[in-house]
C-alpha cells in the first residue's frame, strides 16, 4: 500500500468513522500532506519504505523549516511539530491495527519538549465592562439594541458556559432548555455534554429572544444582523473588538472567556472533575492546567499584598 492510499484511508475513518469534526480533519489532512511531500522527495512511496529513522529525519527538518511570520521568518514551534507527530502517530497505528504494517515505525518516537505555557484570563469585571460598552451604544444610538444582544448573549455564553466557538455558533434553539437551566453542547468528535446554564445567563438568553419570536427547535440559537449562521470568524471579530477596549492581555480570542471560567470556578473551590465535565475534556490531565493558573494567581497575589513575600 502507498503512504497516499494509506493516508487516504485513516482520513476517511477519522471523518466517517470516528465522525471528528471537519476542522480536525482539515488540520489532520494538512499534516499528513506535509508529510506526503516530504516522502515524495525522498522517493519513498510504499508504507513498508517507513522506518523509524526516516520519520525522526522529517522531525528534523521541521526542527529546520522557517516559516514566514508577518516580516520576519521563524521556526516552527515546537507546538506544531509535536501535533503533526501525533497525526503521523495515528495514521500509523490505524495502519498497524489493520494489518498493513508488521510494526509501527512511529510507536517508539517521543514528542519534543515542550515549555508549558499557562493560558491567559480575564476577570469578570472585564465581562461586566463589556455589557455597560454595549447598553451605552444602544443609548447613542438606539438602533443598535439588536447588536447589543448579540455582543452580550456572546459573552454571557462562551463565559458563562465555558463553550468553545465552534460550540456556540453550533447551539440549536431545541438545545436549550430554560426551565431545567441547561443546554446539550455538542462538542468535539460530536460527543454531547450537558453544560448548566447560570440565572444571569438565563436573563441574558431570554432578553435575546425577544429578538427571534417563533424559533422552531431545529433553528440555530444565535444568528448574525442578518439573521443568518453565526461562524467562528464573526464571534473572534466581536470578541476581540470588545476586549480590546477594556483589557490589554496579549490574546484577545473568544477562547479567552473559556480559559477564564475555568479558572474562576476552580478559584471559587469547584471539584476539577466537575470543571472537566463541563468543559467537555476527555482528559483530566488537560482540566489540570487551569489548577496551575490559579496558583500562579495566588502566588501573584501574595507578593503584591503580603508583607513577607
Amino acid at each position: 500500500m502507498t503512504i497516499k492510499d494509506l493516508s487516504s484511508n485513516y482520513l476517511d475513518e477519522l471523518k466517517n468513522i470516528k465522525r471528528y469534526s471537519e476542522n480536525t480533519v482539515k488540520s489532520y489532512s494538512e499534516d499528513l500532506s506535509e508529510f506526503l511531500n516530504f516522502c515524495s522527495e525522498n522517493s519513498r512511496e510504499k508504507i513498508d519504505q517507513i522506518t523509524p529513522k526516516f520519520i525522526l529525519n522529517y522531525l528534523m527538518n521541521l526542527s529546520d523549516k522557517k516559516i514566514q511570520s508577518g516580516k520576519k521568518q521563524k521556526s516552527l514551534e515546537k507546538k506544531s511539530i509535536a501535533r503533526k507527530l501525533a497525526s503521523l502517530r495515528g495514521m500509523f497505528k490505524y495502519a498497524f491495527h489493520h494489518n498493513y504494517i508488521a510494526v509501527n515505525p512511529a510507536a517508539n518516537i517521543s514528542n519534543p519538549k515542550l515549555s508549558r505555557k499557562l493560558p491567559e484570563i480575564t476577570s469578570e469585571q472585564v465581562i461586566l465592562k463589556i455589557y455597560s460598552l454595549a447598553e451605552d451604544e444602544v443609548k447613542n444610538d438606539p438602533q443598535k439594541t439588536a447588536h447589543a444582544k448579540l455582543v452580550k448573549i456572546i459573552f454571557e455564553l462562551l463565559y458563562g458556559c465555558a463553550l468553545r466557538v465552534s460550540e456556540l455558533c453550533n447551539i440549536k434553539y431545541g438545545d436549550l432548555d430554560l426551565r431545567e437551566k441547561i443546554i446539550r453542547i455538542k462538542g468535539k468528535g460530536n460527543k454531547t455534554r450537558i453544560v448548566p446554564v447560570g440565572t444571569k445567563s438565563i436573563d441574558v438568553i431570554k432578553e435575546y429572544l425577544l429578538e427571534r419570536n417563533g424559533l422552531l427547535p431545529d433553528e440555530f440559537l444565535i444568528v448574525d444582523k442578518n439573521k443568518e449562521h453565526l461562524y467562528p470568524r464573526k464571534v473572534y471579530r466581536i470578541v476581540n473588538r470588545y476586549l480590546s477596549k477594556v483589557t490589554d492581555i496579549k490574546k484577545k480570542s473568544p477562547h479567552i472567556l473559556r480559559h477564564s471560567a475555568a479558572t474562576h470556578m476552580l478559584d471559587a473551590g469547584a471539584d476539577l472533575r466537575a470543571v472537566k465535565e463541563i468543559l467537555g475534556h476527555e482528559n483530566l490531565s488537560t482540566t489540570q492546567i487551569y489548577t496551575h493558573v490559579s496558583i500562579e494567581r495566588l502566588k501573584s497575589t501574595y507578593k503584591k499584598a503580603h508583607p513577607k513575600s
